[in-house]
């Protein structure tokens, strides 16, 4: 793995950290339904970058 990835991984994870947080703080259910939507999608995000990984770890 190399450092553009190390840090695209550890952004995404920041990201969703932030998120959660917001999600456990929301006020309203429009507001919890757009942070899960947000979270689902950087954990999409987060899973392409984790396969490219390992992808990337094993042809090395």
């Amino acid at each position: 793995m190399n450092g553009l990835q190390q840090l695209l991984i550890r952004g995404s994870e920041k990201v969703i950290g932030h998120y959660q947080f917001l999600l456990d703080s929301a006020t309203s259910e429009r507001e919890r339904e757009r942070y899960r939507r947000r979270i689902e999608e950087e954990r999409r995000i987060l899973g392409r970058l984790l396969d490219d990984s390992d992808r990337s770890a094993r042809a090395a």
